[in-house]
C-alpha cells in the first residue's frame, strides 16, 4: 500500500503525537521491567532461583533417563502425525472439493465432526477405548491415542485448509486448465492443489506448530512424553517449576526452529515461483 493511500486511512502523527506515542511507549516498557523484577523477586524470595534447585539439571542421568526419551517421544509423535494429518487432511480435503454429493457430503460431516471435538476429549476416548479393545499392548496405547487424536483433527483443519485454498484460486486457473483439455479432476490435482499448497504454507506450518504443542497433551493419559517426564523430574527432586521452566525452553526452541524452518521453505518457493 502506497503512502498516498495510507493517508487516506489515517493522518501521520504530529510532533506532539509523536512524543505521546514515545512516552507511552517508554511508560510500558518500565511497566513490564518492573513486573519482571517483582517476579524474579518473588521468585528469589520464595527459594525457586536458589541453585540447588537448578543444579539437577546439571547431571546427566536427568537427561539421558528422562528429558531425552521424553524429548524423543514428542518428536515421534509429533512426526508421525504431522504426516497422517497431511494424508487424512488431502484426502478429505479433495472429497470436500469432489463434483460428487456424496463424497462432498461424507467428507463435510467427517471434517466438521472431528473439527467440532476437543482433542483432549477424542484422546482420553480412543486411550479407554484401545486400553479395553485389546488392539494394542497397554502400555502403547497413550501413543495411538495421542497420534490418532492429533491425526483425526489436524486433519480436518488441513482439509479445510485445502478447501479454501483452492477456492481462494482466481477463476482462470481451473478455467485455463480446461482450456488445455484437462477434465476439472485433472485440472484440480495438477494445477489448483499445487498452488493452493504453496499459498498455504504458512498456515500449513503453522498447523505443524500446533501438532507439536498439543502433542503435550499426552501427559494426561500417561503418554511418556517431554512433559510428562519433566513432572517426574520436578516430583522426584522437588522442582516442579524448574522443571516446567526446562520444559517450556525446550518447546520454544523446536517452535522457533520450526518456524524458521517455515520461513526458509516460503522463501525458496517464492523464489522459485518468480523464475
Amino acid at each position: 500500500m502506497s503512502a498516498a493511500k495510507q493517508s487516506v486511512l489515517f493522518d501521520a502523527p504530529g510532533p506532539k503525537a509523536k512524543r505521546r506515542i514515545l512516552l507511552i511507549n517508554i511508560l510500558g516498557v518500565l511497566a513490564l521491567l518492573g513486573l519482571l523484577v517483582y517476579l524474579v523477586l518473588g521468585l528469589n524470595s520464595a527459594g525457586q532461583l536458589a541453585p540447588e534447585k537448578w543444579n539437577v539439571f546439571l547431571k546427566g542421568g536427568v537427561w539421558s533417563n528422562f528429558i531425552l526419551p521424553g524429548l524423543l517421544k514428542t518428536l515421534q509423535a509429533a512426526a508421525i502425525s504431522i504426516v497422517t494429518s497431511l494424508i487424512f487432511g488431502f484426502i478429505f480435503g479433495m472429497g470436500r472439493l469432489s463434483h460428487n454429493k456424496v463424497i462432498d457430503w461424507i467428507s463435510t460431516i467427517v471434517v466438521e465432526f472431528f473439527r467440532a471435538v476437543p482433542v483432549l476429549l477424542m484422546m482420553l476416548f480412543l486411550w479407554i477405548m484401545l486400553a479395553r479393545s485389546g488392539w494394542v499392548e497397554p502400555q502403547d496405547s497413550p501413543f495411538y491415542a495421542v497420534v490418532i487424536g492429533l491425526t483425526l483433527y489436524n486433519g480436518s483443519v488441513i482439509a479445510e485448509l485445502i478447501r479454501s485454498g483452492v477456492h481462494g484460486l482466481p477463476r482462470g486457473q481451473r478455467e485455463a486448465g480446461i482450456a488445455i483439455g484437462l477434465t476439472r479432476s485433472q485440472s484440480l490435482r495438477l494445477i489448483e492443489i499445487p498452488q493452493a499448497l504453496t499459498a498455504m504454507l504458512p498456515a500449513l506450518i503453522s498447523q505443524f506448530i500446533v501438532i507439536l504443542k498439543d502433542s503435550a497433551l499426552g501427559y494426561i493419559i500417561n503418554f511418556n512424553e517431554l512433559l510428562f517426564n519433566g513432572k517426574l523430574v520436578g516430583t522426584g527432586n522437588s522442582n516442579m517449576f524448574q522443571s516446567l521452566v526446562i520444559v517450556a525452553a525446550i518447546f520454544i526452541i523446536l517452535n522457533f526452529a520450526l518456524s524458521k524452518l517455515a520461513s526458509v521453505v516460503s522463501s525458496r518457493l517464492s523464489s522459485r515461483g518468480q523464475l
